[in-house]
């Protein structure tokens, strides 16, 4: 796709916001979440004559965006691993019950990556089946059965 400068900005423009939401939920830190956008955008931007459709623009984002923070985060575990400390303890957590929502955060990250990213846009940036559907090129029926099967995985793990 042949894209200049003004072009990508409108593009981007368009989902700062959603990209934004999705790699906080991600990141679970506000300053990880801006600078995994800010990487996403820049490998986005570097990359973008691999582009071939414009109407792809917001998936082909999305997984760019999905693929640093999952990079990120696994960075992030093998670091505490080899300190010794709990991967999950660097999230600041606002719920009562401290125990299950770090148990739900382990859950979560223990789903496929195209679960995590459908759980993510739908629990955390709530968005419905169909706006997913467009971002992720996939049916609205199958990213609420994937939606389905991945709250049941976590459930299954949660019990």
């Amino acid at each position: 796709m042949k894209c200049d400068a003004k072009l990508f900005a409108q593009m981007y423009e368009n989902i700062y916001a959603d990209m934004y939401r999705f790699a906080l939920c991600m990141m679970k830190n506000r300053q990880e979440a801006e600078d995994v956008v800010s990487e996403a955008v820049t490998a986005a931007y570097e990359n973008i004559g691999k582009l071939r459709d414009e109407g792809a623009f917001r998936s082909w984002i999305f997984t760019i965006l999905s693929n640093i923070c999952k990079k990120r985060l696994k960075k992030a575990a093998k670091e505490q691993e080899h300190s010794g400390e709990d991967v999950f303890s660097r999230i600041p957590l606002q719920e009562t019950d401290m125990g299950l929502a770090v148990d739900v955060r382990k859950a979560f990250f223990l789903l496929e990556d195209e679960e995590q990213m459908i759980v993510g846009l739908s629990v955390f940036g709530g968005y419905n089946s169909q706006e997913i559907g467009k971002a992720l090129k996939l049916n609205p029926n199958t990213v609420r059965s994937k939606r389905s099967r991945a709250l049941q995985k976590m459930e299954c793990v949660l019990r």
